[in-house]
């Protein structure tokens, strides 16, 4: 892949400035639908972007025709399209030389994976259901990038990542498990099998509760979408830009228990070490201790900003939306010593909040969120795959599905957060093109406005 990108910068020539990113992506699914499964399916694909400056004028063009003729026709109409393209007096230039701050994290076996490995994991996951409907996917993947530029940034990289995302049903009940990660040793099918099963079960009977502010606890799954939305509407750099955001560098605008930050070479991050422009990945904290302190920025809208520099979230196509944290996550709260039991619906790593809650919602899941008013990040969704009632500590009651409405840096303002959970779990966002690592969360009100089909 270094070769290639070589050769597109010399056909290229001098006088023009550009850039080359080739990337190479191998995604393995297997589906599985009535505990079945239904398909296994296996792509791998080569794409080269191209991205140049010439004459005061900016074009992208890209193929998966990686031949020389392939090549030069990409060079060829990148440049014929720049020439028809208005000046871009925004141009913020080139990332210059500079070296990779890590290698980022890649795990042979999950980059490898054969289709028994993963139908390994849906047959333990149908198993551990004690024949409950089962349905959902297990996939694996591996990707590696080289980026080459015109004023001397040269790196390259490789990711493996592995998710697994599925239901038990039970009487029109469904519970959810759902978890990603870079090693394949960590994602087991028997162990997430039985805890959508269990939550399934216990969904059985659900009451309808009434429509108002409830004191809830929400599971990794539900936090991952806060993190979402926060990423593409709240620390996406061109929003802030555009003052369509509500963050605010060096205002405490969450409680002090929260602390956001993206870091791809961490521990839990996924990705590869680099973003689209050549910047290395490093860890930003956006939120310290409830203190807002960045936005995501690529190099352009850095450039808007003043005096910020990239940090490196720039993504193919940024120009329209501006860059996004792909690998958001909420630093865990303190270990609360010894180990809370609070039955087989909870995640674990909620227990601990549970026990806290005087009378309160154990959230799962939510999803078809849509953001109604980006400034103040005012959400509208649906609970999903769970809900159930908390009285003095102890799961008491299964409850319908609910409408709800929450601005969600409201729900995390300072005094907001009652607690944050000791241990954090990854898993993929609604669209499955990121990953949020987050831990569960106490929070002292969430806006219900209704039942789910309300």
């Amino acid at each position: 892949m270094e070769d290639i990108a070589r050769r597109v910068l010399e056909m290229v020539g001098p006088g023009v400035e550009a850039e080359v990113f080739v990337g190479h992506t191998a995604l393995a699914l297997t589906r599985f639908a009535n505990s079945f499964i239904h398909q296994n399916v296996a792509d791998a694909t080569t794409s080269v972007r191209l991205r140049l400056h010439a004459d005061g004028r900016t074009a992208s063009g890209s193929t998966t025709v990686t031949t020389d003729e392939g090549l030069t026709g990409l060079v060829r109409r990148t440049r014929e399209a720049a020439r028809l393209l208005p000046p871009d007096p925004g141009w913020p230039g080139l990332a210059p030389p500079t070296p990779l701050a890590g290698a980022g994290n890649w795990d042979e076996a999950t980059a490898r994976a054969a289709p028994d490995a993963r139908a390994d994991r849906v047959r333990a996951f149908v198993d551990a259901a004690g024949g409950l409907e089962t349905a959902g996917y297990c996939r694996t993947m591996y990707a590696a990038g080289a980026f080459a530029n015109s004023a001397g940034q040269s790196v390259s990289g490789r990711t493996a990542e592995v998710a697994m995302d599925a239901i038990a049903r039970a009487g029109g009940a469904d519970g959810l498990a759902r978890l990603a990660s870079w090693r394949l040793s960590e994602v087991d099918g028997a162990v997430l099998g039985a805890r959508a099963a269990a939550k399934a079960r216990a969904s059985a009977g659900a009451v309808e509760l009434p429509p108002g502010r409830y004191e809830v606890v929400l599971e990794a799954p539900a936090v991952a979408d806060l993190l979402q939305n926060f990423a593409l509407y709240g620390f996406n750099g061109k929003s802030y830009n555009e003052r369509r955001s509500f963050a605010e560098p060096g205002a405490e605008q969450f409680d002090k228990a929260i602390t956001l930050a993206d870091d791809t070479l961490g521990a839990t991050g996924l990705g590869l070490p680099f973003d689209a422009e050549g910047t290395p990945k490093r860890r930003v904290t956006f939120v310290s201790s409830g203190a807002t302190e960045a936005v995501a920025h690529d190099r352009r809208t850095a450039a808007e900003a003043g005096a910020a520099e990239s940090t490196g979230h720039a993504m193919p196509g940024g120009g329209a939306f501006g860059a996004v944290p792909a690998s958001m996550r909420l630093e865990p709260g303190p270990a609360s010593g010894a180990a809370v039991e609070a039955g087989a619906v909870v995640d674990p790593a909620a227990a601990p909040l549970v026990a806290g809650v005087e009378r309160g919602l154990l959230v799962t899941d939510l999803w078809y969120t849509r953001v109604l008013d980006p400034k103040s990040l005012v959400v509208t969704g649906l609970t999903r795959n769970g809900v159930w009632l908390i009285e003095n500590g102890e799961i008491t009651t299964p409850v319908r599905n609910f409408r709800f409405t929450q601005s969600y840096p409201q729900a995390l303002a300072p005094g907001a957060v009652l607690g944050v959970g000791p241990d954090v779990t990854t898993v993929p966002d609604g669209w499955g093109a990121a990953w949020r690592t987050a831990p569960a969360l106490h929070l002292a009100s969430w806006n219900f406005t209704g039942g789910a089909s309300g």
